[in-house]
């Protein structure tokens, strides 16, 4: 009987590595959506991210509306967009108040803009402990509009499975 090589383990971390380049094209996206012109032609972005997120801070009323996941729309009304290096914060209407929204770039689980059918997937980044998630309860972030976000009919998803070797 031949000995089986065990499987090779990826000590790169390659799926964390493409994850995190992806994520930077949602970032580029929002850098040029907070750029003095605003978002260019009929482009505008549905970005859900997991609330619980180490980082994610928003007011308390509104996180607590979507223990799980938020989608946010950036279309017309959003105010002081500030793409950074590690997180975006905007200003958007729920309910009629303004309310800013903190969210890492490691929290967004898609990033969809319908005007050309783009389409972004990652995995979910993993839950803050108990005690950061406290921590940052008492900060101002905000969330998504009441009316759910229109489903894609048919999106250009990008997923790293297809590029896995099988």
């Amino acid at each position: 009987m031949v000995a089986q090589d065990p499987p090779v383990q990826d000590l790169m971390n390659y799926e964390a590595m493409a994850q995190d380049a992806l994520r930077g094209v949602a970032k580029a996206a929002l850098k040029r959506a907070a750029a003095p012109d605003g978002l260019p032609g009929s482009h505008h972005f549905y970005i859900t991210f997991k609330t619980d997120a180490a980082g994610v801070s928003g007011p308390v009323d509104l996180l607590s509306k979507y223990p799980d996941e938020m989608t946010i729309v950036l279309q017309h009304q959003y105010w002081d967009l500030a793409p950074g290096e590690t997180f975006f914060s905007v200003t958007l209407q729920f309910g009629g108040q303004p309310k800013r929204v903190s969210v890492p770039y490691a929290a967004i689980t898609r990033f969809y803009d319908p005007s050309v059918q783009f389409l972004l997937q990652f995995e979910p980044p993993p839950s803050a402990p108990p005690e950061l998630k406290a921590a940052t309860e008492g900060k101002t972030a905000e969330a998504k509009s009441d009316e759910p976000p229109a489903k894609p009919a048919e999106a250009t998803i990008v997923s790293l499975d297809q590029f896995r070797k099988k």
